[in-house]
């Protein structure tokens, strides 16, 4: 049994009511809407309201956003039937959260309370430091469509659905987004353990890559005998599974045990063959043709074979895949004459280059600007040098300041950090409060807004003025 903050009970059934410190993050509301599916009474916390926390209100979640004790609803009083969920972003001084550890509550970190749901169950965790959103996705979109069936816990909103939690009263299978950061995926016990990047982040965690490397090492470990280890070729990952563990390698390209072939582009379509170790299937068509999706399509294909979904099932699964919201989301295609918007929640090096890349592929010969709004000062300032190279495959490069998120500002780490050193012909800082405006008085033919941060909050605003301009 995992190790609790408390007395070690069980997150079973004798807790009527569940409390989330953090109420308004993306992983947190997919538990939230699967503890109220099963009669759950819950209630959070948020610093701050969104159209997320307005739609789990709605749903059934009592939200404040207030830090105060007080603001606790009486229902979630009683240590001996509520218990009580936070995420690593909230600060050690948060006030509720203090309350309940001080009045002899149960308190655990999300990613346990979601080990504890999906250990009855056989899980695909989906790793990594980029791709494991929209490959997480894409898997849930083959299965929840199929025979197979699953309960999906996503990093993202699936647009397929509207929602980041796939339900299923009959599938023995979860899909699960496997996350690094706190190390929470060495909460879980997969079945078939995806590992789609290692390039190193969240080093204010794990210290340096070497570190890194070794919290996915330990999270290949957790694979359960009978189990399978799929990970992209060409990681430095050395994984430590079981001698009972299948471990195969897959890749967009021609190499690995899962595989890409006859890959074609026209008239806006990404098709080609997806091989595996006994199988070969064609016509595969990505319902988001962009590049950067073979390499997540070719994962979650196999991921869904591996769990018994068939040729005709996968098929269609990725054809009718509509995306996970900012993961590639286009706004607005230019087809009506105006200005084509594309939104990506692209925040390392290596994401934010694969996406410019594949911007550059499906409109070639177009002028690209990207708002590249930079996420963590830590993040920032351990990678400057690979943003500057990342984004200055870009025509132009607009760039707020740092979004804090939990940090505390750094001394001498600032946007500028990465923006001295991009090579684009086009440069400029704009401070957020100032986009919109920046946005009205120019003329973009492809502006794409990247990064983890709060960019997408104007997104409704970018589209109206854009749309008013055509």
């Amino acid at each position: 049994m995992m190790k609790t903050e408390n007395n070690g009970r069980p997150a079973d059934s004798a807790f009527g009511n569940i409390y989330f410190v953090g109420a308004g993050g993306i992983g947190m509301a997919n538990l939230e809407r699967y503890l109220l599916s099963k009669g759950h009474r819950v209630a959070g916390y948020d610093k701050t309201p969104s159209a997320l926390t307005a739609q789990l209100a709605d749903e059934g979640v009592g939200i404040t956003y207030t830090d105060s004790e007080e603001e606790i609803p009486a229902a979630f009083r009683d240590p001996a039937d509520t218990l009580v969920v936070y995420t690593p972003a909230v600060p050690a001084d948060n006030r509720i959260l203090s309350w309940f550890r001080d009045n002899g509550f149960e308190v655990i970190k999300r990613a346990a309370l979601l080990g504890r749901i999906t250990r009855t169950t056989s899980a695909i965790c989906i790793s990594g430091s980029h791709g494991k959103t929209t490959t997480c996705s894409m898997t849930a979109n083959i299965l929840r469509d199929s025979h197979v069936g699953c309960n999906a816990f996503l990093g993202g909103i699936l647009r397929n659905t509207g929602s980041n939690l796939v339900l299923s009263d009959t599938s023995p299978w979860s899909v699960i987004e496997a996350d690094e950061y706190d190390r929470s995926f060495h909460q879980l016990s997969p079945t078939v353990a995806v590992v789609t990047s290692t390039d190193p982040d969240h080093l204010d965690i794990y210290g340096d890559e070497e570190g890194y490397l070794e919290g996915f090492a330990h999270f290949t470990s957790l694979i359960g005998p009978g189990g399978t280890l799929l990970m992209h070729t060409g990681l430095k990952l050395h994984p430590r599974t079981g001698n009972e563990v299948n471990v195969l390698t897959y890749s967009g390209g021609k190499d690995g045990d899962w595989h890409a072939e006859d890959i074609t582009y026209g008239e806006g379509t990404l098709s080609f063959t997806l091989c595996g170790p006994s199988t070969r299937i064609t016509g595969i068509e990505l319902g988001v043709p962009v590049e950067i999706n073979i390499d997540n399509a070719v994962a979650a294909g196999a991921a869904a074979h591996i769990a018994g979904a068939d040729d005709d099932e996968i098929r269609h699964g990725l054809a009718t895949f509509k995306g996970a919201r900012r993961r590639f989301e286009v706004w607005r295609d230019g087809k009506d004459g105006g200005s084509v918007l594309i939104d990506d929640y692209g925040h390392s090096p290596n994401e934010v280059k694969a996406s410019i890349r594949s911007v550059k592929k499906l409109y070639p010969g177009r002028k690209l600007t990207v708002v590249f709004q930079p996420h963590l000062y830590t993040r920032t300032r351990d990678f400057a040098p690979e943003f500057a190279e990342a984004l200055s495959g870009a025509d132009s490069v607009i760039m707020p300041e740092i979004y804090p998120a939990r940090e505390l500002p750094i001394d001498g780490v600032d946007s500028n950090l990465i923006l001295k050193d991009v090579k684009s012909p086009e440069k400029c800082f704009c401070e957020r409060k100032n986009l919109l405006n920046l946005i009205k008085n120019s003329n973009f033919d492809i502006l794409m807004t990247l990064g983890a941060a709060d960019i997408d909050r104007l997104l409704p605003d970018i589209d109206n003025i854009l749309k008013n301009r055509k």
